[in-house]
């Protein structure tokens, strides 16, 4: 059994209950004129890595000498490295375009989520290529047996 006194129950009435529903984001700049620059700036870098890794995925699943795990490890990581940019700057873009700085508290959250999981599966699949360079370099005779998916016995 808990017994309150009376202070601290007027205490406990009069709590602040203000409930946070967007944040605000800060910018680059504040400059108008600099707003374009930026916006154009972001989204070449945007458009290079989209392209970029998806010129690497198309290259290692259309050449058959390139299906090796080094290079399905490298079409992952591209793959991943897409949706990694692609939680953060389109979100940014559409805010430089619209000079808005506002992102609801769902949308930070999962935005926060996504990021954070691609970072992970990032740091993983680089892991799993270190540790695949590791057997190459350290028991070359035994890479291709090792790696080979129908060697596995389950």
């Amino acid at each position: 059994m808990f017994l309150f006194s009376g202070n601290y129950m007027q205490h406990m009435e009069s709590k602040n209950d203000t409930y946070v529903s967007e944040f605000l984001l800060l910018g680059f700049s504040e400059d108008p004129e600099l707003q374009p620059l930026i916006f154009g700036l972001f989204l070449s870098m945007y458009l290079v890595t989209v392209l970029g890794n998806l010129l690497i995925i198309l290259a290692t699943i259309s050449d058959t000498h390139l299906h090796i795990p080094m290079y399905f490890f490298l079409s992952n990581l591209s793959s991943v490295d897409i949706c990694f940019t692609s939680t953060t700057i389109p979100k940014m873009l559409v805010n430089i375009q619209t000079q808005s700085k506002v992102i609801s508290y769902a949308g930070c959250i999962t935005q926060i989520y996504f990021f954070t999981l691609f970072v992970v599966l990032d740091n993983f699949l680089l892991a799993v290529m270190a540790y695949d360079r590791c057997v190459a370099i350290c028991h070359p005779l035994h890479y291709t047996v090792s790696m080979n998916p129908k060697s596995v016995d389950c």
